[in-house]
């Protein structure tokens, strides 16, 4: 054995001749603690997450994964998947373990005629966004530019254009994947469509995605989207206001509802900083002309304090909460959809959300509906299509100090809600356990990805994540 061996299950131990197979069959680079760059490469988004893995493999291609996964089956090492490091509970890093990055590996390649896009799984949704905009096309994706494809697809993909084009899972045409049995195959709706099927929704429960096909969609470049804020003692009549106005909103728009303390951004003026305020964030993806009938009751509605929803290059919008979720910031959150915004739901969002004292913390409340919810629920692992509104209570913090406080507040208003939850949204989850994976994909749907599981990684291999258990043999 060797200095890796730190023995214990789901750590690296590794002989001489497991590590110099690797190191010759990987065209990548392997990290290892000591290394000068080994804490930039385990440091993730998440910045409550603090783990020291034995080793970091980072990919140059999908034969490096092979290697990778091969390495750590002979060496019975934990494996953490890396692409955008982006998970809330931080499944990307892990201790004493493998972990897989594949963050290097962010090709991209566009079709304009044929309107489809190749996506390596280490690409960024910035990345994805500024390749296909030049062509006025796009993947529907999440709101934050620096999250990573490969997560937000696996798990579904809410964002800016799911009530237009649906989530990202439902533009995807094909995928590449390394199995648990290092195995490197494909999986389309006429290759392997059962395995198609469950990384539709199912995370990364069935081997690692190298490569993903996407379908592309006409988007802007030009939309009408951004901030209307109002003071946060309007909160009661306006989100009863936007529950009536967003049912009656067509495809083309898709609306957020933020509470926060205004935060210290350049788009906002200095005086509105720190005050408490709720937001109506829209994005209008249709003609541009259409957007102002659309948005005109909600621009009247009450005594906006600045209204920002304009015209702008959809590129532009697509960035617009980087700011306020940068890496390294301390993060957590409990989700829920509700089937509606209810007056008993409203009545207890008001409440928590006038508790907020940090400057940092929001949550936002996403509409449904639309596209997405037409897509029939058995189509794909994927859950809670005909939600009403999903709830993400994000508590956050720049350092410890105030993180436990956070946490309590999401815990609380979380709690309140609980007799409303009618699913979650796995992208959502912390590590919560077993019964909120059953919960986010119900009980049918849950026993379907477990026998498939069974098919594709009988041992558990890709435990590491919002984890299906395997059916037994």
């Amino acid at each position: 054995m060797t200095a890796l061996d730190t023995g214990g299950s789901g750590r690296i131990a590794a002989d001489e001749p497991a590590i110099r197979a690797l190191e010759h069959a990987f065209r990548g680079e392997l990290v290892r603690p000591g290394d000068h760059t080994y804490d930039r490469a385990r440091r993730v988004w998440n910045g409550s997450i603090d783990r020291r893995p034995g080793m970091i493999a980072r990919a140059a291609h999908a034969d490096d994964v092979v290697a990778a996964v091969r390495f750590a089956r002979r060496s019975n090492a934990m494996v953490a998947v890396r692409g955008g490091g982006h998970s809330f509970p931080g499944y990307s890093v892990c201790d004493d373990g493998l972990v897989i990055d594949l963050s290097a590996m962010n090709g991209i390649r566009v079709d304009p005629e044929a309107r489809t896009a190749r996506v390596q799984a280490g690409a960024l949704l910035g990345d994805l966004d500024r390749a296909t905009q030049q062509y006025g096309l796009a993947v529907p994706s999440g709101i934050v530019t620096h999250t990573g494809v490969a997560g937000l697809t696996l798990g579904g993909g809410l964002g800016w254009l799911m009530r237009k084009y649906g989530l990202s899972i439902d533009q995807l045409l094909a995928v590449q994947l390394v199995t648990a049995d290092a195995e490197a195959v494909a999986a389309s709706a006429t290759e392997n469509p059962d395995l198609f099927w469950g990384v539709r929704g199912g995370g990364g429960n069935f081997g690692i995605v190298t490569e993903f096909e996407f379908r592309l969609n006409p988007v802007g470049p030009i939309v009408v989207a951004g901030p209307i804020f109002w003071p946060m003692s309007e909160s009661p009549k306006l989100l009863r206001f936007y529950r009536d106005w967003s049912n009656e909103a067509p495809d083309e728009l898709m609306t957020l509802v933020v509470h926060r303390r205004a935060p210290a951004v350049p788009y906002l003026p200095s005086g509105v900083h720190g005050q408490p305020v709720v937001a109506v964030i829209s994005c209008y993806a249709g003609p541009v002309d259409d957007a102002e009938t659309v948005l005109q009751p909600l621009r009247r509605f009450g005594s906006p304090i600045l209204d920002l929803c304009a015209p702008r290059p959809f590129i532009e919008h697509q960035a617009m909460f980087d700011l306020s979720y940068p890496p390294g910031w301390l993060y957590y959150v409990r989700s829920s959809d509700v089937a509606s915004l209810s007056d008993e739901v409203i009545d207890i969002t008001v409440d928590h959300a006038a508790r907020i004292v940090s400057p940092l913390t929001a949550f936002p409340i996403w509409q449904g509906g639309g596209a997405a919810a037409r897509i029939a629920d058995e189509d794909t692992a994927f859950s809670g299509r005909t939600k009403g509104n999903t709830f993400n209570i994000t508590g956050i913090a720049a350092d410890v100090s105030g993180f436990a406080l956070e946490r309590e507040w999401v815990r609380g208003f979380w709690g309140e809600l609980a007799p409303f939850h009618t699913g979650v949204y796995t992208n959502f989850l912390m590590d919560e356990g077993d019964d909120r994976v059953r919960q986010a994909y119900g009980e049918q749907k849950y026993q379907r990805l477990r026998a498939l599981k069974r098919t594709w990684d009988p041992d558990n291999f890709f435990r590491l994540n919002q984890n299906i258990s395997p059916l037994p043999a």
